[in-house]
């Protein structure tokens, strides 16, 4: 469940990246890097847990897919963070450092 929903938030941000391609004033890219990069570490996870326990893998727990569900949108959610730290320190619309200087300027 961790690998399909990285997956799926990857395909996502991928979609929303390309029909915003030639603007790229939001930094989709990077989310997109983050995604795919978290969706080749589960894709290798899964590949090695398949090798040590073979046809088990496909056939969980609920209580493990539940565990898999959360540390799946754990991973989504860090990813998002991350994204948003990295957009407002670039601040690609000057939204933050408008807002800074108008806090500045209304204390003097």
């Amino acid at each position: 469940m961790t690998l399909l929903s990285v997956i799926f938030a990857a395909i996502i941000s991928t979609i929303i990246w390309y029909m915003s391609a030639p603007k790229s004033e939001m930094k989709i890219g990077t989310l997109c890097l983050i995604y795919w990069g978290a969706s080749l570490m589960w894709f290798v996870d899964a590949v090695f847990e398949y090798a040590k326990i073979g046809a088990e893998y496909f056939n969980p727990a609920p209580a493990d897919m539940l565990n898999d569900l959360y540390l799946g949108l754990s991973v989504i959610a860090f990813g998002l963070i991350i994204w948003l730290v990295i957009l407002f320190v670039k601040d690609p619309k000057g939204v933050v450092k408008a807002a800074l200087l108008k806090k500045t300027g209304a204390i003097s």
